[in-house]
């Protein structure tokens, strides 16, 4: 059975085309940068990094000193990485490197 989102249009459709298009990192920074203001890009990456510590099993507490988040974000974040349409978990169980690289 497909995953049906109930955001589906053509708008996401095509938003979504053009980051799969994306062929480097170079690409998604340029990309990126072009499409969304610091502050946006800087949050979301901030929501990739508390998914990936609530994975590790790492207390809101520590979270929330590591990454600035507010608790409510890291709530919301749990939420979706037990209830949610699990894009997290997509993401975060094709990068295990990504912890590796965090750390150095």
């Amino acid at each position: 059975m497909s995953y049906q989102s109930k955001l589906r249009c053509e708008s996401i459709d095509m938003l979504f085309d053009a980051v799969i298009s994306l062929q480097s990192r170079e690409e998604c920074y340029r990309f990126f940068e072009d499409l969304c203001s610091i502050s946006e890009l800087q949050a979301m990456a901030q929501r990739l990094e508390v998914a990936r510590m609530l994975n590790e099993n790492i207390t809101y507490s520590d979270i929330a000193c590591k990454t600035g988040a507010s608790t409510a974000t890291i709530s919301r974040i749990n939420r979706c990485l037990r209830y949610g349409a699990e894009g997290y978990r997509l993401v975060l169980d094709r990068q295990p490197a990504a912890k590796d690289t965090a750390e150095e």
